[in-house]
């Protein structure tokens, strides 16, 4: 008998524009876990830098000086140091503490210092190349680079694909040198009041993304959104999808297995042969949840 987790979430009405459907999703009580984003705390005073002066490719360290929690989302870019990493799962940094995070590098080329804390970028890690993340990832996310090859390689294809030159095969040239058409797509998928998550669709491909609070969402969102844009410009013009539902359903059917986070709470991953993906609970609540079909 297959057991059902009920999903804290509703699913509200899905926006298609050029056959790019993102539908917002709402939660369905109040949260309880209190956070900042990476882009609040940064303002604040909130530092991520390598481990030591050599770095350490699937590892950095965050400092928080702050009497706040900091969530850390997956996929979430890092820019600067030795080279620009992704979160490899979400963290969530505990208050006045320093934390080692697993992450994957999205530039092959370039080891050396540019920067002594990284900077938070514009965008998230795209969906595709998240997704292969956790297919490598599941069913132990915390192992050093395990991930690693699989990013380097899908990162180049990527690459070659959109006809991007970049001397260090970075990510992040891919983002800059097809910003135009991202910015003139990004207008069509606004923030919703309350919305505190996204489902993307782009033919057969799902990507839910979902925070407990609607405030951190709304400064998760651009990035997040800059990653499903940059996935769907390589098929514009597709058939849209209509059915959302049936990849809720799968999540709440998949199997859960738990283990603890790199920070404060637990590390959930989801996954069978229809999903896969991970999540956080703190206390009981699920705090954020990413999954990809």
């Amino acid at each position: 008998m297959t057991t059902k987790t009920k999903l804290p979430i509703q699913l509200g009405d899905p926006i298609e524009h050029c056959g790019i459907v993102v539908a917002p999703l709402f939660p369905r009580s109040d949260p309880r876990a209190q956070y900042l984003t990476l882009d609040q705390a940064v303002a604040l005073g909130f530092t991520v830098t390598e481990v030591d002066a050599a770095g350490s490719v699937p590892e950095l360290l965050a400092h928080n000086p702050l009497d706040a929690s900091v969530l850390l989302y997956d996929g979430e870019e890092l820019i600067g140091a030795k080279q620009n990493r992704i979160l490899n799962v979400t963290v969530l940094v505990a208050a006045a503490s320093e934390t080692r995070i697993p992450v994957s590098c999205v530039e092959e080329g370039g080891w050396r210092a540019r920067s002594r804390h990284f900077a938070p970028s514009a965008h998230a890690a795209y969906p595709e190349l998240r997704r292969r993340k956790a297919l490598r990832l599941s069913p132990a996310p915390l192992e050093r680079g395990i991930a690693q090859g699989e990013v380097w390689h899908e990162v180049a294809a990527k690459s070659a694909r959109m006809r991007v030159d970049s001397p260090t095969r970075a990510q992040a040239d891919i983002f800059e040198q097809h910003g135009d058409l991202l910015a003139a797509l990004k207008d069509s998928f606004p923030l919703a009041p309350g919305q505190a998550g996204a489902l993307f669709a782009l033919g057969e491909r799902r990507c839910l993304d979902y925070v407990s609070r609607p405030t951190a969402f709304a400064h998760l969102y651009p990035k997040l959104l800059h990653g499903y844009l940059l996935d769907a410009i390589e098929r514009l013009d597709g058939a849209p999808a209509r059915e959302l539902e049936p990849f809720l359903d799968a999540i709440a059917r998949a199997p859960r297995a738990r283990r603890a986070s790199a920070g404060l709470g637990d590390d959930v991953r989801i996954a069978d042969d229809e999903v896969v993906g991970s999540g956080l609970e703190l206390n009981g609540e699920l705090v954020q949840l990413c999954v990809f079909a």
